[in-house]
């Protein structure tokens, strides 16, 4: 009950006694819904019907059920357990207090009751529970507004990385089922690997989602290589060859002059600008842009080596054939401590057999007539 839309509290009084509940009726009717049950059974039961108390009066020393196990019940189920108790006692020993209030209970209040005393305590605890019931409903409302914006945040983060991956898409060869095979394949090694120790502070649950969104950018810098090269049908010169390989680096310096333009970085794009500007790096030092060796290379972009690589060699392109897993898995073991770093190659030969699944899932349909396409190269 929030406090801008106050109704009539409901008090439940729970006692043995038939003359203690007409009493507390007579004296709290007037301002208060009264309900009363003359055992902790009865009691229990109309705790949880329609309406539900606001506050429980409820006395200790009861045949049955005594009030220590009524509240003790109360309080451990989700329904009742934010109700305050005000037990109503003959006793006035202070370790029975001690016990009331470990069990849960807001107060006390003695007997023979004090109609003054008993109102004061009755208005005190429930101005106490609707400024808690108001105060837990902002947090309801708080989380659902935070759960709803981190919802919106997540959809703009992948709208942006698919609308840039269809960018380079439109531009090069590759199909759109080419970009989910290597997310499902970098998904597989990541989650393979993270708990190996070489991983496992990289590779936490929430970068291997980023990195499996971020994996469709592998390629983003493919757009600012000219259509002369890109869709030449024949093999490129070596100076041509030499432009071709600026992708990489124009992919990470595309991401990076988009976060400039935004005035600030964008966490979730660390793993795109990895895995654009470096899945062409090699473990021996041999790769491009810039020569990175070994742990050198991001761990994202060493997982994307073997993903981008495993699936130019068995898929179909209107230029060529697929190879065979079988032998795509031999060419991947050879590149293991040259190309590939040895333990990501040891991931992959442990799953070879979900990336066979992955490429026949997700594999391309080429009509006949692509075979006389213009031609793209993969690198």
């Amino acid at each position: 009950m929030s406090i801008a839309n106050k109704t009539i509290e409901t008090v439940l009084v729970i006692d043995d006694s038939p003359e203690i509940l007409l009493i507390i009726n007579e004296l709290l009717k007037k301002d208060y819904r009264i309900k009363a049950a003359n055992s902790g059974e009865k009691g229990l039961r109309l705790a949880r019907e329609e309406p539900i108390p606001d506050l429980i009066l409820l006395d200790i020393m009861m045949p049955g059920i005594n009030g220590h196990e009524v509240c003790r019940t109360l309080k451990a189920d989700r329904s009742t357990r934010d109700i305050p108790v005000i037990f109503l006692t003959a006793m006035h020993n202070e370790c029975d207090e001690e016990q009331g209030l470990k069990l849960g209970a807001a107060d006390y209040i003695g007997k023979p009751i004090s109609g003054p005393i008993l109102r004061a305590r009755v208005k005190t605890h429930l101005a106490m529970k609707q400024s808690a019931d108001y105060i837990r409903d902002k947090n309801v409302f708080l989380i659902g507004e935070v759960s709803k914006r981190a919802r919106e945040l997540e959809f703009i983060q992948d709208v942006t990385i698919l609308a840039l991956a269809s960018v380079a898409e439109t531009r090069d060869n590759e199909t759109g089922n080419h970009l989910r095979r290597t997310q499902h394949y970098v998904r597989l090694l990541a989650e393979h690997l993270q708990r190996h120790p070489r991983f496992s502070l990289s590779l936490t649950r929430t970068n291997i989602e980023l990195i499996y969104k971020s994996a469709p950018l592998h390629d983003i810098g493919k757009v600012g290589i000219p259509d002369s090269i890109l869709l030449k049908p024949g093999r490129l010169t070596a100076d041509e060859f030499t432009v071709m390989k600026t992708h990489a680096a124009l992919g990470r310096e595309a991401i990076e002059h988009a976060e400039q333009q935004m005035g600030r970085s964008a966490p979730f794009l660390t793993f795109a600008k990895e895995i654009a500007g470096s899945h062409q790096e090699k473990w021996d030092g041999s790769g491009y842009p810039e020569g990175l060796a070994g742990e050198q290379i991001p761990a994202s972009a060493r997982l994307m080596a073997v993903a981008d690589v495993y699936d130019a060699l068995v898929s179909e392109r209107p230029y060529k054939k697929p190879m065979s897993h079988e032998a795509a898995c031999e060419i991947i073991t050879k590149g293991s401590g040259s190309h590939f770093d040895p333990n990501v190659v040891d991931a992959f030969l442990s799953l070879n057999l979900e990336f066979k699944n992955t490429a026949e899932h997700f594999k391309d349909n080429f009509n006949e007539n692509a075979l006389s396409q213009p031609l793209g190269h993969t690198t």
